[in-house]
């Protein structure tokens, strides 16, 4: 059995590597955010008993699923970005040399980069308007149902605060590419 050398760490068993702090936290908050999935299923199975079994919906339980789940994807962003499992055309990624495998990462963290902060301006307008009335007073925007609570303004909030976590992490890959030494091995072919 061969002894791993690496010193980057690990997260729950995976062969994953986190190349950054920041990166091994957004990971870690996997299980908190596994949690609030459960939450969703526990409000829901409440929500069938007792529109189904005591007749007596709730006006909540729909609104408050909704919220989690959407919450839970808005963080997914970030949890594949640390975990390194976005998207990628391997067909080309895996057939360069080291060498061309750093200029893709390069290339391609400065084109996140771009996108990354259009999507955060898009984020912090779309929030402002969320949290703040045309007057400029603090005002959270809610749903318009009867229960009416602010969860636009904080999935509003939270795409903000993904895209900018997204933004840092691709500043901290960019420079660990940038630093890597082409002729060593990367990432993606690391021996374990």
């Amino acid at each position: 059995m061969e002894k791993n050398t690496d010193a980057s760490p690990q997260v729950d068993g995976d062969d994953v590597e986190i190349r950054s702090r920041l990166d091994g936290a957004v990971a870690g908050s996997t299980k908190f955010f596994a949690w609030a999935i459960f939450l969703a299923f526990l409000i829901t199975v409440f929500e069938v008993i007792s529109r189904y079994v005591f007749d007596e919906p709730t006006y909540w339980a729909h609104e408050s699923t909704t919220f989690l789940i959407a919450a839970v994807f808005l963080i997914g962003g970030p949890i594949a970005l640390a975990r390194d499992k976005h998207i990628r055309v391997r067909i080309f990624y895996d057939t360069v040399s080291p060498r061309g495998r750093r200029l893709l990462d390069i290339v391609n963290s400065l084109i996140a980069l771009v996108f990354f902060a259009g999507l955060a301006y898009a984020a912090w307008i779309m929030s402002w308007k969320a949290t703040h009335n045309p007057n400029g007073d603090f005002h959270l925007e809610g749903t318009g149902t009867s229960w009416n609570p602010p969860t636009p303004a904080l999935l509003k909030i939270l795409v903000l605060l993904c895209v900018s976590v997204m933004f840092v992490q691709t500043v901290m890959h960019l420079v660990k590419a940038v630093r890597r030494n082409a002729s060593g091995p990367t990432d993606a072919t690391r021996e374990k």
